[in-house]
């Protein structure tokens, strides 16, 4: 009995060490803990943007922003990749929006969603295109929105776009952004990854208040949830 105890303790110790790889966040998170089923439960972090962070932040904020990095909360979020595996990503988002988008993605990691990728903009320099042709799920970037003067919501860390290539921007002229996303654009495809009208996805944001950019008059936004709907 003494050596079978040792075995399963052992058993534990390598799975959660394997748990514990795989982050997309730019460090290692927590392990992942195993449900009570022997599945992975949802974890995450919620920090304010402190000394240790600040960094993180040194292309995506910037003195003039819309909002003040005491506004903002860094999260590490665990999902499942595209790989079919547990990987703890991280995003920056307005404080008083932290405990909804928690939410938000458990509910989303409950259903096995899978999110390709989940890194803060700042790996791509704040480069939205770059972001998005890497399929990377991002939230805060003191930015305009595309072709005006006007800060985008993501300025304000009140939106989140959700893998840009299966969920692209699409103009009402057919423009494809990011073009990776051409082959989903077609809406009636089925893939997974993929948002549409009425499922999981967009019940999970709507639960919390927020608009989804697929429902947009003219140009089609699939990739673009926020809490004001614009």
């Amino acid at each position: 009995m003494r050596r079978s105890v040792v075995v399963v303790v052992v058993v534990l110790a390598a799975l959660a060490a394997g748990c514990a790889g795989g982050g997309t966040g730019g460090g290692p998170g927590p392990s992942v803990a195993p449900a009570a089923s022997g599945g992975p439960v949802f974890g995450y972090t919620s920090r304010p943007i402190d000394a240790g962070v600040r960094p993180l932040l040194r292309h995506s904020w910037r003195a003039g922003c819309p909002v003040g990095l005491g506004d903002l909360r860094y999260l590490r979020l665990d999902h499942w990749g595209a790989d079919g595996r547990v990987h703890r990503g991280a995003m920056v988002v307005h404080r008083t929006l932290a405990r909804n988008v928690v939410a938000t993605f458990r509910t989303l990691f409950e259903a096995r969603f899978p999110v390709a990728r989940m890194q803060l903009v700042d790996v791509y320099q704040a480069d939205d295109d770059r972001s998005m042709a890497a399929n990377n799920t991002s939230a805060f970037n003191c930015r305009k929105v595309a072709g005006s003067s006007r800060w985008s919501e993501h300025a304000y860390g009140r939106a989140i776009d959700l893998n840009p290539v299966q969920n692209p921007y699409v103009t009402r002229s057919g423009r494809v952004s990011p073009p990776a996303g051409r082959a989903w654009a077609d809406r009636a495809r089925r893939a997974p990854g993929m948002v549409h009208a009425g499922d999981a996805t967009v019940r999970a944001f709507a639960a919390i208040g927020w608009g989804w950019g697929g429902t947009w008059r003219g140009a089609k936004d699939y990739q673009h949830f926020s809490s004001t709907g614009r």
